[in-house]
């Protein structure tokens, strides 16, 4: 998905926020809100389950497809493209974004510092937004893994034995 010319020569601001979106939050809500404050068209880049599992070593729980229709009903997200490589420069290179919007929890880290240095390199800045700490994915997953092990969530279990 080549970002058109005319929007490269009307000096239109193209942004990118790439993300698993898996089990959607507010989170993820809070990053592509913010992201397309701070651009003329936003594309939101959904990894695919199979770039998941290599780079984070475990399946999203909502198939590629599901999350994609998800993120592009969103009001403020103008496009929405399947991430299918492990290195974004070459998502760049099919997109062609000018602006990358990253959670700052990748702020200071070698994976951050290697997109900085990676982006500068093309001429594409990384905008970081705070990291939403109160919800993730991760977190979400581990309460339906308690749930669907019987467990208590969210409660002590002395509350439980009244």
């Amino acid at each position: 998905m080549a970002t058109d010319s005319a929007s490269r020569r009307s000096g239109e601001v193209i942004g990118y926020a790439p993300g698993a979106y898996d089990l959607f939050h507010v989170g993820h809500l809070n990053l592509l809100k913010h992201a397309a404050e701070h651009c003329d068209r936003l594309i939101a880049g959904v990894v695919s389950d199979e770039m998941l599992l290599l780079t984070k070593g475990r399946a999203p729980v909502i198939p590629l497809a599901e999350r994609m229709e998800i993120v592009s009903n969103l009001r403020f997200v103008d496009a929405v493209h399947a991430e299918v490589v492990p290195d974004k420069i070459d998502t760049w290179r099919d997109v062609r974004f000018d602006v990358i919007f990253k959670g700052d929890d990748w702020r200071g880290t070698a994976k951050g510092e290697k997109l900085e240095r990676d982006f500068a390199e093309v001429g594409v800045r990384v905008h970081y937004f705070p990291y939403t700490m109160h919800t993730s994915s991760t977190i979400l997953r581990k309460t339906l893994a308690a749930i669907d092990a019987g467990e208590p969530v969210g409660r002590k279990a002395s509350a439980r034995t009244s």
